[in-house]
């Protein structure tokens, strides 16, 4: 009979032998044995105290009992470690050229109006005026028209709308649009601040003790479709922001950092962007 004793040698080839008898078919066991596997040789390396475990334990419970309906602080806690980022990487690999995809983030709304080319989403009229113009085009370099361009952004001072429902007018910084036949649209805004993520929950009061960065710089949002192409997600950064290089949610890339410019009164600001979409992929591979 095979030695069945639980040691530290053989933990984790025990643990996956049960998960490989009982568990059904599919994805997921697989999942857990890697898991399990890299669990017991993170504790073999670090070799925890009893109560060192029982306070990561307590972390992790207190993460728990702060999620609920209106806050995640589980996909927060993922998003600080990168691991949001990483799964964005891993499933949305394109060729060179073409916008990359970020994380979405906690305050996209679905239900944002449609707008006409030109129209002002700033609907309080607060910040510094700022002219965003973009077009969409595909790896070839050819417009496409009639792509939908959702957008939504934090003000000034680094809010979203959702996150002051009595202070901000409803769907304030949001709005979808549509190009034109050139594939480009545009419309007026204000510009964006940057801001720190929420620092007064268990994930925020950990990693901000070990002085880890958690502020977001000035980004706006988008959201793009067109039929027959992937969907692009993505940010498009402030260059001038003093915290592109630690962005708490590590998507600051260089194909996403924008150059706001002032004109000459400096009391307007303008943004010129290019976005590249590529085919989907079972177009890809008939091509």
């Amino acid at each position: 009979m095979a030695d069945i004793s639980f040691s530290e040698g053989n933990s984790a080839r025990l643990v996956a032998e049960r998960l490989r008898k009982h568990a059904e078919a599919g994805r997921l066991p697989a999942f857990m044995i890697s898991l399990v596997e890299h669990l017991h040789s993170l504790i073999r390396e670090a070799r925890p105290s009893a109560a060192d475990w029982r306070k990561a334990l307590e972390f992790l419970t207190d993460v728990g009992h702060a999620s609920d309906d209106r806050r995640q602080e589980w996909v927060l806690l993922s998003d600080l470690l990168g691991v949001s980022a990483l799964i964005e990487e891993i499933n949305t690999r394109r060729p060179k050229g073409a916008t990359p995809n970020t994380v979405r983030g906690p305050f996209y709304r679905a239900d944002a109006p449609r707008l006409p080319l030109g129209a002002d989403i700033c609907l309080d009229g607060v910040g510094v005026p700022l002219d965003v113009k973009g077009r969409v085009l595909d790896l070839d370099g050819d417009p496409i028209a009639g792509a939908t361009v959702e957008t939504w952004q934090a003000n000034g001072e680094g809010f979203y709308e959702n996150q002051q429902p009595d202070q901000q007018p409803e769907f304030n910084l949001r709005g979808v649009f549509c190009t034109d036949a050139g594939g480009g649209f545009h419309y007026r805004t204000v510009r964006p601040g940057g801001y720190a993520v929420p620092c007064d929950g268990p994930v925020g009061r950990m990693l901000g003790s070990i002085g880890f960065p958690l502020r977001r710089p000035a980004h706006l949002h988008f959201l793009i479709k067109a039929e027959g192409f992937e969907t692009i997600s993505t940010h498009v950064y402030d260059g001038s922001d003093p915290h592109l290089s630690e962005d708490a949610l590590f998507g600051v890339k260089q194909d996403l950092i924008g150059e706001f410019k002032a004109d000459e009164s400096g009391q307007r600001w303008s943004l010129d962007f290019t976005f590249v979409m590529v085919r989907a992929k079972k177009e890809r591979l008939a091509t």
